[in-house]
């Protein structure tokens, strides 16, 4: 690796991408980890690029000539008028930059290097792959090494060779503080709680329900983290003592508070694995009790799940939903939950619904879990599905129509 001033790595990768035929396609750490300094100074300088990251924040440059390419919208690039969606499960994403996803150029956050190597920090996620993709076929890797970027260790960690160039940008990383959770949220934690034993393994994402999840398993002892990204939920059961001491607590990516990038930074028993590892639902399935709780904007009687459109319009993607629904139901003991609210308080409608009208985004879940219950979805026939999700699941304003349209589907 090379270190370089910023005006330097601008130069290096516009005459790189120069005698490129095609648009280069720039792929680069997504979440709360997007190297924005070094990233912004670069894509200025490309008249036109497809510019990829998942989970794409607002910070991100994308001026007229950028496509916003990704397998899983955030905040950046949804309602974007070029976003170029790519559907993919996220533990598939890596094969995509060995084929029809080919990198050109790689932009990843790091730390700065130690003993001829850097850690990805915060964000391993797919990024591992782009970069050997990116070396098989002779494209660029460049570094925004940050003193600030927690080290963190397993897949993170890189030799400096993976990399041509790095440059030193020395600037606060984006840190998330979560809400507490609402009432709704705090009662389908609750629900989902009682269901985790001591010894389990859990899924523990971000958002309300999680949070309030957690809170309610602080108590419980010897569990265990298998998850594709954790915030402070995971801090939290560390201070309870709730977590299983000898055994790492695994991810691959990670935002949250100050306090939560502190407790990583040169944690051994924090395993940062790449998506291929996480999210392989083979890898998945051998956690003792797997628990995922996954969340949706609808569900049907059918117990398929929308998570990913609104109005036929992507709103996210599959992500890692599906990885983890089919990995949790293979598990020695383990449950897949949906999670959700009722009533959608914004678009002022229930959430469980006769028939999804959009692209499902999984299916066959443990159980159903909203603020009116938990509706038992595993080992049921259809019918028992459709009526416990009806009287146990569905807001009592909805029960009537549903029973309507149960009847009119052969489901009652």
């Amino acid at each position: 690796m090379q270190v370089v001033d910023i005006e330097h790595a601008v130069r290096v990768v516009r005459e790189h991408c120069g005698p490129l035929q095609a648009p280069p396609r720039v792929v680069t750490s997504g979440n709360f980890a997007t190297p924005t300094v070094l990233l912004a100074a670069l894509v200025a300088e490309l008249p036109e690029a497809r510019l990829h990251a998942l989970n794409a924040q607002s910070d991100l440059p994308v001026h007229d000539g950028v496509v916003p390419e990704t397998t899983f919208v955030g905040p950046g690039f949804r309602r974007h008028p070029r976003l170029s969606y790519v559907p993919c499960r996220l533990s598939m994403v890596p094969r995509l930059f060995h084929g029809p996803l080919a990198p050109d150029v790689v932009v990843v956050h790091t730390t700065t290097p130690r003993d001829g190597q850097v850690s990805l920090g915060l964000e391993v996620n797919v990024l591992p792959a782009a970069i050997e993709a990116a070396r098989e076929r002779g494209a660029l890797v460049v570094a925004q090494l940050n003193p600030r970027m927690p080290w963190t260790f397993g897949d993170a960690v890189l030799p400096v060779e993976d990399l041509d160039l790095g440059v030193e940008v020395d600037v606060p990383l984006t840190t998330h503080v979560a809400r507490p959770p609402g009432e709704d949220a705090r009662m389908i934690g609750a629900r989902v709680a009682a269901e985790i034993g001591d010894g389990a393994t859990l899924q523990a994402g971000i958002g309300e329900v999680p949070d309030a999840t957690i809170a309610g398993v602080l108590e419980r002892r010897g569990l265990k983290i298998w998850t594709e990204m954790f915030s402070d939920g995971v801090l939290t059961l560390e201070k309870a003592g709730a977590l299983d001491r000898g055994t790492p607590v695994r991810t691959s990516f990670v935002f949250g508070s100050q306090e939560l990038y502190d407790w990583v930074d040169d944690n051994p028993r924090v395993r940062m694995l790449r998506t291929e590892t996480t999210n392989s639902p083979a890898a998945i399935a051998q956690q003792p009790a797997m628990t995922s709780i996954n969340t949706a904007l609808q569900v049907d009687l059918f117990d398929q799940a929308n998570a990913s459109r609104i109005d036929a319009r992507i709103h996210s993607g599959f992500g890692g939903q599906t990885d983890f629904t089919v990995g949790a139901s293979h598990s020695p003991g383990g449950r897949a939950f949906m999670a959700l609210r009722s009533w959608h308080p914004k678009a002022d409608v229930s959430t469980i619904v006769p028939l999804v009208d959009e692209p499902v985004t999984s299916f066959q879940h443990g159980a159903v879990v909203t603020d009116q219950g938990i509706a038992w979805m595993w080992g049921r026939d259809e019918r028992t599905q459709a009526r416990n999700l009806i009287e146990h699941a569905a807001h009592p304003s909805v029960r009537d129509d549903l029973w309507e349209e149960a009847r009119a589907l052969g489901l009652a």
